[in-house]
């Protein structure tokens, strides 16, 4: 890799360019190759606590990375008993295991009397299902995603361009996030340039032994026979087929190849076609045979007298083909045939003249589909003229489903191209850095400016204003960070007001936990008696970029009202801002609140102003909240790689519902996991079981549920044992392995929480909580991907932190949850 590839960032590229990344749900390969091997429905056999050594067969309900949601069959739709389970630890067989190896199938106890005879009703539930595949449940391919499962050396059958029916092997080189580099069995280093890229979901590509089976030829590629003699291509096809056999490629690999639909075109039709062979340009092509139900031959129109026919094999979803006067349309230019002697060509004369008839539009794809691109986003894209390259690129113009691309890497003419809407060689913005493959940077990046704020000389001094203050000592609410409002200017300004304070809610949205979620609730400023003017803001989170119009006022003397009100709609301390600068011991007395405790008094209802000498002791009975059981607040994880949401109702139970992925980001209590880059799923981790201070008063039965929940902990407890600091208030303990707390944790303050954290062998985070304000309510309500994504933790510290937190959760629910 080169320095300036090196160098390269697309999130300050995209900044200095004033521009945005295309959507990740746009690339539909990309979607579909995040996906889990696993499907909904699968079948599986899994140990049943409810005897020792015993099974039941359980169905994968949906899937989240290498984490599967099951349910017992005999539960029927009854969703209270569904469990989450981690592939890659879990005891989970394909089914028949317990038959091959002497094992007990018995269902659990509290469905056992639902059925008087259970082999008849495995019988009928097992009748048509579908096992899940037993080398993804153990071995090498253990929980791996469908992309990862294609590995280096791994055989496949590669239809040949110039004909449908002619295959060849082919062996991968290289896997990268699916794009395959390919070599032609019987081809070695030398013949390099003849390897091809190719998506694994690419129609083309199938698993070794479809020619045979769909009665094939296997042949090598046209234009490669005359490198080897006919007995070498054969010896290089029985060594191809014996690789293959020696490690077979599972079939899941191919489960989201989409069969190709049957066409309606007849010989002689005519329709407009984006050139293979020359650089954008759409040209008039004929049917000039079809194949069978499935193919036919596309050639491109030349009236010549010398002209060399050019063909090329097509399908009802061959990306490019176009309906006759597409072009007229959507006003791209059309490209003459070649020898057409005519000034200006016209579609109905040509037709008339050649007596053909134009392709009907029903024969052709959907050709307004745009999958959401749009004019200068930007994205990464393969380089037709060096397939091994990816550029940056950005969309010149959409016409229908086709997009002109600018590759900001390649020199011109030959930075353009054409590519349909759902092409495989187009990829997502950070795709390249997320499957660590060099992603080829623009020839002359632009500039980095330093970002400054204007002081400007306005007509009237009251549009301008004198600094604003950052008071770092004040408390920053439920949505901003802490330590990074801490690492603010102390100022910003003088200048002009809308300059100024649109330069300091862009370094607050920065400094939230979620900025979206904090641009969201700036959206939502408005006061009648402010004079303002509209200013666009934008958010940046997960590495895609969010845009909000916020009214900012104008007047210098409307500042101090609008940060104030802007601190109460964050939840934080009103001086957190504001054109004063606060001493060090804010008149809000906010250094006394925690993260719940302040939210609830300033989030939830009317700030209470505090009784000041005795009023304070009498009256502090009557100002405490009176604790009582909350109603269960529904919580929600939201996995935006796929189409399903597994929500958690008020009872405790998973339900799984089908929603489209969404750009807005959920309320606090919502959990998001994963990643807005690509990147493999098998490197998801994460636990969802969330418990919280809204959960406290939950049932005995729902606190029985999560006790079952955290026992695969046990190992690790029991070598990771607690040890109670001596001759302290906050006692706790040890009771045949579990932790005994003599205090309600929901009632910790922060110096507790630090002083349990430092008890532990996770006592290097303990300034995390600290700085952070996490008290008792705020430590019952973390999780594995809040703790990766708030305390910025690598995944190692994250997990054993959560191995602690999860034993104050247990205690909690065994000792004070009823």
């Amino acid at each position: 890799t080169s320095p300036e590839e090196a160098e390269f960032n697309w999130e300050e590229y995209m900044e200095e360019t004033r521009g945005s990344a295309a959507p990740h749900t746009t690339f539909k390969h990309v979607e579909i190759s995040l996906q889990s091997s696993f499907q909904p429905g699968m079948k599986l056999e899994v140990a049943n606590k409810g005897g020792p050594d015993s099974y039941w067969v359980a169905t994968i309900i949906t899937t989240c990375g290498q984490l599967l949601l099951l349910r017992f069959s005999g539960y029927g739709d009854d969703r209270k008993a569904d469990f989450w389970c981690d592939v890659m630890t879990a005891e989970l067989h394909p089914v028949g295991w317990c038959t091959q190896n002497g094992k007990t199938l018995m269902p659990p106890e509290a469905i056992k009397e639902k059925y008087s005879d259970w082999t008849e009703f495995l019988v009928q539930d097992l009748t048509g299902a579908r096992t899940a595949p037993a080398n993804l449940l153990e071995g090498p391919l253990r929980g791996k995603n469908t992309v990862d499962l294609i590995l280096e050396g791994s055989v496949l059958e590669l239809q040949d361009s110039s004909g449908p029916f002619l295959y060849w092997p082919v062996r991968v080189l290289q896997n990268v996030g699916g794009r395959l580099r390919l070599r032609y069995a019987g081809l070695s280093d030398d013949h390099r340039a003849q390897d091809t890229w190719l998506f694994y979901l690419d129609v083309r590509l199938r698993p070794l032994g479809w020619a045979l089976e769909n009665r094939l030829a296997l042949e090598p590629p046209t234009v490669l026979r005359a490198l080897k003699s006919a007995p070498c291509w054969q010896a290089a096809l029985e060594d191809a087929r014996l690789d293959g056999q020696k490690s077979p490629l599972p079939l899941e690999v191919f489960k989201d190849h989409a069969d190709l639909p049957e066409h309606s075109f007849r010989p002689g039709m005519k329709l407009e076609m984006v050139s293979p062979w020359e650089q954008l340009q759409i040209c008039p092509v004929s049917v000039t045979k079809v194949y069978n139900e499935i193919y036919f031959l596309v050639t491109l129109d030349d009236l010549s007298v010398d002209g060399e026919p050019r063909s090329v094999a097509c399908h009802a979803n061959s990306p490019g083909i176009l309906p006759v006067q597409w072009s007229m349309k959507h006003g791209v230019g059309l490209e003459r045939p070649r020898g057409f002697g005519g000034p200006d060509f016209d579609w109905a004369d040509y037709l008339k003249q050649g007596g053909t008839e134009a392709a009907p539009d029903a024969c052709f794809p959907d050709v307004s589909l745009n999958r959401g691109f749009a004019k200068d986003m930007w994205l990464e894209a393969v380089n037709p003229h060096r397939p091994a390259e990816v550029c940056v690129a950005q969309i010149t113009q959409v016409r229908g489903r086709l997009l002109w691309l600018r590759l900001e890497g390649v020199a011109k003419p030959l930075s353009e191209r054409i590519v349909d809407v759902e092409s495989t060689d187009i990829f997502p913005v950070g795709w390249c850095e997320a499957n660590a493959y060099p992603l080829t940077p623009p020839l002359k990046p632009v500039c980095q400016k330093q970002k400054q704020i204007a002081v400007v000389q306005p007509e009237k001094h009251r549009y301008c204003c004198s600094k604003i203050f950052v008071n770092h000592r004040c408390f920053s609410g439920p949505y901003l960070n802490k330590g990074r409002i801490a690492e603010l200017p102390q100022a910003v300004g003088p200048g002009k007001c809308t300059l100024v304070l649109k330069e300091l809610l862009s370094m607050l949205i920065n400094a939230a936990y979620k900025p979206g979620r904090v641009l969201k609730e700036l959206q939502e400023l408005e006061d009648p008696s402010w004079d303002f003017q509209e200013e666009t803001l934008k958010a940046k989170y997960k590495g895609k970029t969010y845009r909000s119009t916020i009214r900012i006022v104008r007047l210098a003397d409307q500042i101090p009202d609008f940060c104030r009100t802007v601190c109460v709609k964050l939840q934080c301390c009103p001086n957190l801002f504001s054109p004063v600068l606060v001493p060090d011991k804010c008149p809000e007395n906010c250094s006394v609140q925690t993260k719940t405790k302040y939210t609830y008094y300033y989030g939830k209802k009317r700030k209470l102003c505090k009784p000041t000498g005795g009023e304070e002791a009498a009256g502090a009975e009557l100002a405490k909240p009176a604790r009582r059981r909350k109603k269960r607040k529904a919580i929600f994880v939201q996995k935006k790689r796929r189409s399903s949401t597994v929500g958690y109702t008020a009872a405790g139970s998973p339900q799984v519902r089908d929603s489209e992925p969404r750009e807005d980001h959920t309320d606090a209590s919502s959990v998001e996991v994963t990643s807005s880059r690509p990147r493999r799923a098998a490197a998801a981790r994460g636990t969802f079981r969330t418990f919280g201070a809204g959960n406290a008063a939950g049932s005995q039965e729902a606190a029985e549920g999560r006790r079952r929940s955290t026992r695969s902990l046990a190992a690790y407890n029991q070598n990771h044992k607690y040890q109670p600091p001596q001759g302290q208030d906050m006692q706790v303990g040890e009771e045949e392995g579990q932790l005994v707390l003599d205090s309600n944790p929901l009632e910790w303050s922060v110096d507790e929480v630090v002083h349990f954290i430092n008890s532990t062998d996770c006592s290097s985070l303990a300034n995390i909580f600290q700085e952070q304000d996490i008290d008792g309510q705020a430590l019952l309500l973390l999780t594995l991907p809040t703790v990766q994504e708030c305390m910025d933790l690598k995944l190692g510290p994250a997990i054993k932190l959560c191995h602690q937190i999860e034993r104050v959760k247990v205690a909690f629910y065994r000792q004070y949850a009823d």
